[in-house]
């Protein structure tokens, strides 16, 4: 494997209890621990979040692949996030390397997390910076055009 195998940082529809956790992590994971990331702000999308660098502070998981995992769970993000490589013109969202804060013990941790790319259309900022928290919540929702794509399927652009 070319690239270091970090663990990545869910802030949205992964997290545990919504419609894409089951869809693309269920048995796919070793851990997953409540973290913040700090130095970004949530923003509401069309039915998912995007995080962007700014003032605030994001409540997610730190989410690490079960062994023989990783390389597949790779794609599969990359794939549900819309993440076509860096810099990529359709990218809707950016696959960085950031510090998360693990809360169970107060480490220091790099993550994977995937931030609004320019072609990201962003809606309001999330007050509180809590996806599962935030104001007018409808119950759990999968990003739409994810719940045809099972993970193991070719995702038409």
């Amino acid at each position: 494997m070319s690239q270091e195998e970090l663990p990545f940082f869910v802030y949205g529809t992964l997290r545990p209890g919504e419609a894409n956790h089951d869809l693309f992590l269920r048995g796919r994971t070793a851990a997953e621990e409540p973290a913040l990331l700090s130095g970004a702000v949530l923003y509401d999308g069309p039915g998912y979040p995007y995080a962007a660098l700014g003032d605030g502070r994001i409540a997610g998981e730190l989410v690490t692949a079960a062994p023989g995992a990783y390389d597949r769970l790779l794609v599969v993000l990359d794939r549900l996030e819309d993440c076509f490589g860096p810099g990529h013109p359709r990218n809707l969202y950016e696959r960085v390397r950031r510090d998360v804060v693990r809360l169970r013990d107060g480490a220091t941790v790099p993550a994977w997390v995937y931030l609004a790319a320019p072609a990201a259309r962003t809606g309001p900022p999330i007050e509180g910076g809590d996806w599962l928290r935030r104001p007018g919540r409808p119950g759990a929702q999968g990003r739409p055009g994810a719940r045809p794509h099972a993970p193991d399927a070719p995702r038409t652009p």
